[in-house]
């Protein structure tokens, strides 16, 4: 009876460790939603990249700014200030559209604002149970106008490169100022 007992134990163990599987995690090399990538360019030499200055980046629906600092604290105002050539802007998952707010040279004497407006189609793509799904997109209209509609402030044209934004190793957009 001891022999019976012992064997029924021992397959009860083994069909135990035999259901379990591994862990879902979702490995960091994982490619994720990709942001459009808006490079900035030289109005009057149009194949020189340009910084910007002390630029702001707000998405005007939730209103969140865009951190170009994640070191430093989140009452510090210049944690928000972009001074590149190249920037990354998330679009929303949820909608068509996503409006950004971009101030050059906050808080200075020259500060100027425009609206810069993407439109697009989204295609969800399933990685996996851990990852769950990314969102790739087709730009089907970029604009940049104040927000009365009249045109832009400091932007002065718009290119879009790249329509597919699959990856973030490319340009998909140029802004000449």
């Amino acid at each position: 009876m001891k022999k019976i007992s012992y064997i029924a134990l021992t397959l009860l163990v083994l069909i135990s460790f035999w259901n379990c599987e591994k862990d879902d995690l979702c490995a960091e090399s994982t490619p994720t939603t990709p942001r459009v990538v808006v490079e900035f360019y030289d109005i009057t030499a149009p194949t020189e990249l340009k910084s910007v200055t002390d630029l702001v980046v707000q998405e005007t629906v939730t209103g969140n700014k865009l951190v170009a600092n994640e070191s430093l604290e989140e009452d510090d105002d210049t944690r928000y200030l972009f001074n590149t050539s190249k920037i990354y802007l998330p679009l929303r998952t949820t909608v068509d559209e996503s409006i950004f707010n971009l101030t050059l040279n906050k808080d200075a004497v020259d500060e100027a604002s425009d609206v810069l407006t993407f439109q697009y189609t989204r295609n969800e793509i399933y990685i996996s149970r851990a990852c769950g799904y990314k969102t790739n997109f087709e730009i089907t209209n970029a604009t940049g106008l104040i927000s009365s509609g009249l045109p832009a402030n400091w932007i002065q044209a718009i290119n879009v490169e790249n329509t597919s934004i699959d990856n973030e190793t490319e340009v998909h957009v140029k802004i000449f100022f």
